[in-house]
């Protein structure tokens, strides 16, 4: 039976009839943990996302990104990341035996290793494809950081610069190698850093996560107009770089400013698109629907939405695009970068 989280009373306020529920799906970004107290979901597992993949839109598949899960407590610290490709590599066994339901959970899976390790990420890069059974297929290794201690860094705790260090550069050299993306999450005051990033490895696959952190808590509260005029440039000059993937969600999170999570009621699909139209509508025209995805970031979204609600919302804001463009949008552009058509 799945849990409950923490505010689903506060969630089931606002139910909405499913839009398109015909409309095939891959969500290419969520994570799966326990223990996670300080997430509204502190327990999300196979349990938990089915309750939500068979919410009525049509989820055909997943993609697992790293949250720091089930790290493997002892042995060396480099390798003790693929605690985390082996458990998710499990639940993503149980969801293709077929037992529990059509949607495939993890048909692929990203996970960390840390670049700055230098030509030393090679073997820890090779291990983490053979613990992904065939399904692992990039790294993420995050750069937030702001020097305002109200804006949370990085879980990796990065330093400032991180994607311009030569350490990390020669980490993330050997991805090619191995036929691994990479997973850009970035805020928006350091999108130039990944184009300087893709630019350098112009052969290496980069997906860029979340918008590129759109903040708008701390000091770049109040200042949402000034910082989307510079967002929009970055991106700009970001869609440029030929190897260079968008996905379009994960601004629901309490750092994204919007204080969903403080209302009476939760928004509904149409208020959630309203409000943050503006960013999907820029990074589509400048990425187009082939380098864009719609993401659910689930759990952690659910701080401000309900699954449903959230798809719902992207539904409405392609309701005038062709059947073509939200193939590319929904389900196509997925899972050709991530490639499940070759997972087992």
């Amino acid at each position: 039976m799945a849990t409950k989280s923490t505010n689903a009373d506060w969630l089931a306020q606002v139910v909405e009839e499913t839009l398109d529920p015909e409309l095939p799906i891959c969500d290419p970004h969520h994570h799966l943990w326990e223990f996670v107290y300080s997430r509204v979901a502190n327990r999300y597992l196979l349990d938990e996302i089915l309750a939500d993949v068979n919410c009525g839109h049509n989820i055909v598949s997943t993609v697992f990104i790293e949250c720091g899960a089930m790290v493997k407590a002892d042995g060396p610290v480099p390798m003790r990341m693929l605690g985390e490709t082996e458990f998710v590599n499990g639940i993503a066994a149980m969801s293709a035996s077929g037992q529990y339901g059509k949607a495939r959970i993890a048909a692929g899976i990203v996970g960390h290793a840390d670049l700055c390790l230098g030509n030393d990420v090679d073997a820890v890069l090779a291990a983490h494809v053979i613990a992904g059974g065939g399904r692992f297929r990039g790294i993420r290794h995050s750069c937030t950081w702001d020097a305002s201690a109200d804006v949370p860094n990085a879980r990796c705790d990065p330093p400032q610069h991180l994607y311009r260090q030569e350490n990390f550069r020669r980490g993330f050299a050997h991805l090619a190698r191995h036929e691994l993306s990479f997973e850009g999450w970035c805020y928006h005051t350091q999108i130039a850093e990944l184009t300087e990033l893709a630019q350098a490895f112009p052969d290496t696959s980069i997906i860029l996560d979340h918008f590129g952190g759109p903040l708008g808590i701390g000091p770049y509260e109040g200042r949402r107009d000034e910082d989307f005029a510079q967002w929009q440039r970055d991106v700009t000059a970001l869609a440029s770089c030929e190897n260079v993937v968008a996905k379009l969600g994960g601004i629901n999170m309490e750092l994204n400013g919007f204080a969903w999570h403080e209302q009476d009621r939760p928004p509904g699909s149409e208020e959630l698109m309203q409000a943050t139209r503006p960013y999907y509508d820029h990074t589509i025209e400048q990425f187009g629907p082939d380098r864009c995805m719609f993401e659910s970031n689930f759990p952690v979204d659910m701080v401000s939405c309900s699954y449903n609600v959230l798809w719902n919302s992207f539904k409405r804001l392609t309701a005038e695009f062709s059947a073509h463009e939200k193939a590319k949008l929904f389900h196509d552009t997925a899972t050709r970068i991530y490639r499940l058509d070759a997972t087992v």
